[in-house]
């Protein structure tokens, strides 16, 4: 492939936005600028196309630009566009559709991303119970700020110690968050006893998808529940990735444990800015948008009518479930062929996933916590995510990266990225 005008869009950038791009996750080698997405279907600059995986991180749940989903927000640019005081119907109407459908929303703040949201969950949890410490799980990311940005891809030397994200992390966040081992409620436990009267919230990421897919289980999601029950502590779900895109409920009505917060983003509104913090009245409630609400909340661009209307509109076209029932099928043939071949070829793969994400992880052996996934093959990883981009099926060419399947696939193009898939194998063979 030629990347000519690419490379002078990255020198370009380079000279005015510090690394040529505005999120750090953004610099890649390959395609640097992008100039047509539809569909299924994204070209860069030099018109280079690829079938769509990536996804943008997740977001495009209905596929690129989708028309019912770009129509509702152009509508919204003909009505009100900022007031800053008060509320527009939409923002009720997203409200209510997020209680109608997600087992925990009985109340619902609007915001715009996922940092956002889940930022404003640590403050609302501490708010409420009046503690400090937060406890997450190895391997789970819930966004940039301080208070979460924490052992998420750790090297093996670092597991079971702190490990922040970034430079200029402010300790006392750092020594406030506590980290257990995913699937072990036993690590949980330990920590609670260790910090009696002193956790605030419980954080889990829904499913942990920035790992790729490691599934919680049922048993031991319920034993949060319980514990948190049991010890007066806020259940958060980080629902920015799986709301909506694994159903409008989101995985927690998969799972039927109910948390007391929900955290959602990314596939809600198809792409455009747009997300939420769901829960239960008793704790909504103590933001100060209620006037007896004593956790301060703000945001000018919260319940932006453009956003507001793609959600709506990207959830009246998931409401009839054929969306979800088609992406889960294709995403479960995609799993299942892919560890046939490697089954046929004799190379070592957990084919994962769940819906319409899958992740090859190359490795063998059962996968159920972070330190499990020290075992993937990068470099193998990495060289059969590049052969794919540059076989035209673009897949985030970093290791343990989730890849998402979206309405605008067609049965076709799944199988011709499977044809694809196997061709790379044998050569990696």
């Amino acid at each position: 492939m030629n990347f000519d005008n690419s490379d002078r869009l990255r020198a370009r950038a380079a000279k005015v936005i510090p690394g040529g791009v505005n999120s750090a996750s953004r610099r890649l080698p390959g395609p640097f600028s992008w100039d047509r997405a539809e569909g299924a279907y994204i070209r860069d600059v030099d018109g280079n196309e690829y079938l769509d995986f990536h996804a943008a991180f997740g977001p495009i749940v209905l596929g690129h630009n989708d028309p019912g989903v770009n129509r509702a927000a152009a509508a919204a640019m003909e009505g009100p566009d900022l007031m800053g005081i008060g509320t527009h119907e939409s923002e009720i109407r997203l409200a209510e559709k997020v209680v109608d459908h997600v087992p925990s929303a009985e109340q619902v703040l609007s915001f715009n991303t996922g940092s956002e949201a889940t930022y404003m969950a640590v403050r609302l949890a501490r708010g409420v119970t009046g503690r400090q410490k937060i406890i997450k799980f190895q391997g789970t990311f819930h966004g940039w700020h301080d208070y979460l940005l924490m052992n998420i891809a750790s090297p093996a030397d670092m597991i079971g110690k702190k490990d922040p994200g970034s430079a200029g992390q402010l300790q006392d966040a750092i020594d406030n968050t506590l980290v257990a081992r995913l699937n072990d409620l036993g690590s949980v436990e330990q920590i609670i006893e260790g910090n009696p009267d002193q956790i605030a919230a419980i954080f889990l990421e829904a499913i942990p998808h920035n790992i790729g897919c490691v599934l919680p289980r049922q048993d031991f999601v319920q034993g949060l529940r319980d514990l948190c029950d049991r010890h007066g502590i806020v259940l958060v779900f980080d629902e920015v990735i799986t709301g909506f895109r694994h159903g409008l409920g989101g995985f927690q009505a998969h799972l039927g444990v109910t948390p007391d917060v929900t955290t959602m983003a990314k596939a809600i509104a198809n792409g455009y800015p747009c997300a939420l913090v769901a829960g239960k009245r008793a704790v909504m409630r103590h933001f100060n948008t209620d006037p007896e609400g004593d956790v301060f909340v703000g945001g000018t661009y919260n319940g932006h009518p453009v956003g507001t209307a793609a959600a709506l509109a990207t959830i009246a076209a998931l409401e009839d479930g054929t969306v979800h029932e088609r992406t889960f099928r294709l995403g479960a043939k995609v799993r299942k062929e892919l560890a046939d071949m490697a089954r046929r070829l004799g190379i070592p793969m957990v084919s994962a996933g769940f819906g319409s994400v899958f992740t090859p992880y190359f490795m063998d052996g059962e996968i159920t916590a972070y330190d499990d996934l020290l075992r993937n093959d990068t470099a193998r990883d990495i060289a059969f995510r590049q052969a794919m981009c540059d076989l035209g099926f673009y897949m985030l060419p970093l290791a343990m990266k989730r890849n998402h399947i979206s309405a605008a696939h067609t049965e076709d193009d799944i199988d011709r990225m499977l044809d694809a898939a196997e061709t790379v194998l044998k050569q990696m063979r």
